[in-house]
This record gives structure tokens, C-alpha cells and sequence, in this order.
């Protein structure tokens, strides 16, 4: 390797532990995006950024021995750094109370990130949308530190644009009684806490086990009617500890009789951020992401933190 493996470039911020809150960096218009909706979170929670930024070598580079040249490591280096410049700079437009630390790395992005949230509260990264993260595609980059990170992972798409509207909207969080909703739910008690946000609990079911004849409709409407009552009691309930835990986080409970998707989406139309929790386990990097994670994640209308089981 000729290049050195690390390169900082500035810390603003407090030395000590890892960054609370870290920003993968690629210079996109979604990226820039991420950058400026973390600077909001950090700015609510009281916290501390660490933008980052990795580069690789193209693999081309090494055919038949070949040694790729200092200068086009410096070059790499050198663009990498310029995006980190202009995110800083968007970091310090949006409020310079904000502390701000760096890192340029030569790595593998995966690798690079996944290593970082070991230490990190939460992940931000740019989406487009459809494809996946900004300039990678989804199934890849996204979709493993998604389905891999050690701590949360906030995606953010380009048309998630902080504005007067939505900065100041509800927290939303999909409850379904498991026990990686409950962890998300904990999360999205602590975001709408630490933002002095209403959280909307959101959740949905369906009826469509319950087709019924004209004769047997008076039964049938008794059935359904015993069982959306269950399904009230079911979101009380999980919501119960917590909110002895956060009592001054208003909360608007949402039971649905709508498709999971469907019902978190349309919740989340005014939201400034969406929790949801997904198993997102797999053997290999990037194979497997719950569908309804992996749907939301390229459709919801705002920002969404994907949180994974917590491993002992």
C-alpha cells in the first residue's frame, strides 16, 4: 500500500470516545442532504459530528502488478478531502455551535463504516431514493451497513430537505409487539425526547381473515370489533413503559387496519423522522433486509432510522 491508510483532517470537536453522531460524506446532492439533517439532530440532541469519507483504488489499478502512483493517491485523497470541506462548510452554515471532527480513510466504504459503528450512537448516509445510496446501489453499501451496523443507521434522501415544516414534526415509529420494534421504540422515545417532538406510534393489522356471509355478519362484526379492541390494547401496552419512562413526550397512538407500509408511509407524511426496527440478518454483507424496511426505505417521505437487534 503506498498511500497511508488514514488521513485526519480537522477536529473541532472534544477529544475523547467516538462521535455520537457519524456522516458518510460522498459530495452527491443527497449526501449533502444527510449532512445537513444530522447537523439538526446534533444540534437537537446536543451532540457531536464526525464526518467521514473513504476512497479506493480502482481495482484496474492493480492488473498484472501494477503499482498505481503516489499522485494518484494524493489525487483521491485530495477530492475526498475537498467533500469533507463542503460538507463542514454546510455543518457551520447551519448552526457553529455545532463541534465537527473528520476523516479521510483509503478503505472499503462497508468495511470503513461498519468498523466506525461500533463506536458511534447513530450512522446518517444520502439515498437517492430508487437506487440506493448516493452513488452506490442499493443492495450493496446501503443495504449492508443497514442490515449490519452495530448502532442505528439514519438514511436520508435527497427530497428530505430540512425544512421550517418538517424540522419540527412528529417522530414516527412502527410497533408490532416484537422485540426489535420495542428497541426501535426506545430509540424514537429518545429522538422525540431529546427534539421535544410528539412521537406518533403507528400500528397496523389486518381484518382479512374475516370474510364473512350475509347470514354470519352480526358475528363477524362482533369478531372484528373484539379484535381491533385487541389490537388497541396491543399498542397501549408496549407504549406503557416507555412512557413512564419519557413523561413529557406527548405521544398519538395510530392502530391501522391498513398494510404496514402503507400505514407508516401516509403516518410519516409530516415527520422528521421515521423509526423502524428490522432484523436485517444475513450470512453475507447486504443479502437481506426486512421487505418492509427495505420498501420504506426508498418510499418514506422523510428520513428513516433503521434499527437492528442488539447482540450481547
Amino acid at each position: 500500500m503506498v498511500n497511508p491508510s488514514t488521513s485526519s483532517v480537522n477536529n473541532d470537536a472534544q477529544q475523547g470516545g467516538g462521535a455520537a453522531i457519524v456522516v458518510a460524506v460522498d459530495g452527491s446532492e443527497a449526501s449533502n442532504v444527510a449532512v445537513q439533517w444530522a447537523a439538526n439532530a446534533a444540534l437537537k440532541r446536543g451532540d457531536s459530528l464526525k464526518l467521514v469519507c473513504a476512497y479506493n483504488m480502482p481495482q484496474f489499478m492493480y492488473a498484472d502488478g501494477m503499482v498505481p502512483p503516489q499522485e494518484l493517491y494524493d489525487e483521491l485523497e485530495g477530492e475526498a478531502k475537498d467533500k469533507i470541506a463542503t460538507a463542514r462548510k454546510i455543518v457551520s452554515d447551519f448552526s457553529p455551535e455545532i463541534q465537527v471532527e473528520d476523516e479521510v480513510r483509503e478503505a472499503a466504504p462497508i468495511d470503513y463504516l461498519l468498523d466506525l459503528s461500533q463506536t458511534s450512537q447513530m450512522i446518517v448516509m444520502g439515498s437517492r431514493g430508487l437506487g440506493g445510496l448516493s452513488g452506490l446501489v442499493m443492495g450493496s453499501v446501503s443495504a449492508a451497513v443497514v442490515s449490519h451496523a452495530e448502532c442505528p443507521v439514519v438514511v436520508v434522501r435527497k427530497e428530505n430537505n430540512v425544512t421550517e415544516e418538517n424540522k419540527y414534526g412528529p417522530v414516527v415509529v412502527g410497533v408490532d409487539g416484537s422485540e426489535i420494534s420495542r428497541q426501535a421504540m426506545a430509540m424514537a422515545f429518545q429522538e422525540a425526547n431529546a427534539r421535544g417532538a410528539l412521537l406518533r406510534a403507528v400500528h397496523a393489522w389486518s381484518d382479512a381473515q374475516f370474510h364473512s356471509t350475509y347470514i354470519g355478519l352480526a358475528e363477524s362484526q362482533s369478531q372484528w370489533e373484539q379484535l381491533a379492541e385487541s389490537e388497541q390494547d396491543l399498542l397501549s401496552e408496549e407504549l406503557k413503559a416507555l412512557r413512564e419512562q419519557y413523561p413529557d413526550v406527548e405521544v398519538e397512538e395510530l392502530v391501522a387496519r391498513d398494510r404496514p407500509i402503507h400505514a407508516l408511509k401516509e403516518a410519516a407524511e409530516d415527520a422528521q423522522l421515521m423509526v423502524l426496527g428490522s432484523h436485517g440478518r444475513g450470512g453475507f454483507k447486504g443479502m437481506l433486509l426486512g421487505s418492509t424496511s427495505r420498501a420504506l426505505l426508498q418510499y418514506a417521505p422523510c428520513p428513516m432510522m433503521v434499527v437492528r437487534p442488539r447482540h450481547s
